[in-house]
């Protein structure tokens, strides 16, 4: 690994580490040249199905496009950087298992607006009025009327630990 710092490539890994949902390897490295310290982050390379447009064309799926408008949504809101991977990385892995060759951009923005949902609903809603094209005030009241009769993130934590603690209460 070449050293951002000085360009020298003898660098020693001093630390490796799972990273997100276990899918990343993150590796501390100090160079032997400057003895400058940074991060690397490793991950499989993986065959993602090609974007349809909503104009026909085809390009490659692109997950810094992806993060980059999820991270807009959520611009001055009270969510982690790691939240915003782990969602990424669950948008990915959603389409990576459904094995397609080919996905259309809209089911991508679902997924995007399914995780925004459950992040944090001011992002949603931003989200939702750039993807479904809001031109009025109603589109907007008519979007957190649904939203609002929608449990929220917490309340479906709370059933789904209720769920799992009968789970185990029938077990004994």
């Amino acid at each position: 690994m070449r050293c951002p710092f000085c360009g020298a490539q003898d660098t020693k890994v001093i630390d490796s580490r799972l990273a997100g949902e276990g899918d990343q390897v993150r590796r501390r490295r100090e160079c032997l040249v400057c003895n400058e310290r940074f991060t690397t982050y490793e991950g499989a390379e993986l065959n993602l199905p090609r974007v349809v447009k909503s104009d026909g064309r085809r390009v490659p799926f692109d997950g810094k496009k992806l993060k980059a408008g999820m991270t807009k949504a959520l611009e001055k809101r009270p969510v982690g950087t790691e939240q915003v991977d782990t969602a990424v990385n669950r948008i990915t892995r959603k389409l990576l298992s459904s094995g397609d060759a080919e996905v259309d951009s809209r089911r991508i923005g679902e997924l995007v607006m399914d995780e925004l949902r459950q992040l944090d609903q001011v992002a949603y809603v931003r989200f939702a009025s750039v993807y479904r094209k809001f031109e009025d005030v109603r589109a907007f009241r008519e979007e957190i009327e649904r939203l609002e009769g929608q449990p929220t993130p917490e309340e479906l934590r709370q059933q789904l630990e209720l769920l799992a603690e009968e789970r185990r209460e029938r077990k004994r």
